[in-house]
């Protein structure tokens, strides 16, 4: 006898129109940000036409207007990262990585608000509740599948839980960085070191283009850029594979 469907539960008309007003919101909030204005409630509430009490009945307060607005770039922004990659073969793991990497280069020097604002905005205390809203960045899962893909595909060496320093072992065991980590066993989780090392090159490198602290002509060439990506290549077994991984890299520049 065949099962009988699952009952749906569709959102009512108030929960549909908390959507669309939230949606409004960021898509207000995204707009100051493009035009160069202060992002603030006051601002957001004229933009949309609301006054800043009834804005509070969306965004408890500044904060909470920051970490939902940042929020969704960040999910915004990585599905254009993810799409970059989707231009490879999936068996390109590799490539996928580099062609994402350049793409959040390219998108952060593109947008250095909407950078500033989701990558630049401190979580200093790992207890609070903007440290959740971390755990479920959707770019940082994407760069750390990725990076597994890679590792399930080469093999590369992870460093032995035993050999890591106490702090980093804790860390690794339970981590507070957005990566899908519970299929990863014990012995192996040196590679959410390896995840944390990697991301750490790529955002130091970017975050030094976006805020102009280096030479511009290097930010123009992206030559700084490229030589951190393909610095931490090996690390991840690709060594061999050095000039075709440059290739993406470059021709996703020019774009």
């Amino acid at each position: 006898m065949p099962l009988a469907p699952e009952p749906t539960t569709e959102p009512t008309r108030r929960e549909r129109q908390r959507e669309a007003t939230i949606a409004e919101i960021v898509a207000a909030s995204r707009a100051l940000l493009a035009d160069g204005s202060e992002l603030s409630l006051r601002a957001v509430a004229a933009r949309i036409g609301m006054t800043a009490p009834a804005l509070y009945r969306y965004v408890a307060s500044y904060q909470d207007l920051v970490d939902l607005v940042a929020y969704e770039i960040d999910t915004a922004a990585t599905a254009t990262f993810a799409a970059a990659a989707d231009l490879l073969p999936v068996d390109d793991v590799g490539g996928r990585l580099c062609a994402s990497a350049t793409e959040f280069r390219q998108w952060a020097l593109a947008s250095p608000r909407e950078f500033g604002l989701v990558f630049a905005n401190p979580i200093a205390d790992a207890a609070c509740v903007r440290r959740e809203m971390l755990t479920l960045s959707s770019s940082g899962h994407l760069f750390t599948d990725q990076l597994r893909a890679i590792w399930l595909a080469n093999g590369f060496p992870v460093p032995a839980l035993d050999d890591l320093p106490p702090t980093v072992r804790e860390s690794v065991l339970d981590p507070l960085i957005p990566a899908k980590v519970d299929g990863i066993a014990p012995e192996d989780r040196g590679l959410v070191w390896v995840y944390m090392q990697g991301w750490t090159r790529l955002y130091g490198v970017v975050a030094l283009e976006v805020f102009g602290h280096t030479d511009p002509r290097l930010i123009e060439s992206g030559d700084m850029f490229v030589d951190a990506v393909l610095g931490f290549a090996p690390t991840l077994g690709l060594a061999d594979d050095l000039p075709r991984l440059e290739r993406i890299i470059r021709r996703r520049l020019t774009r």
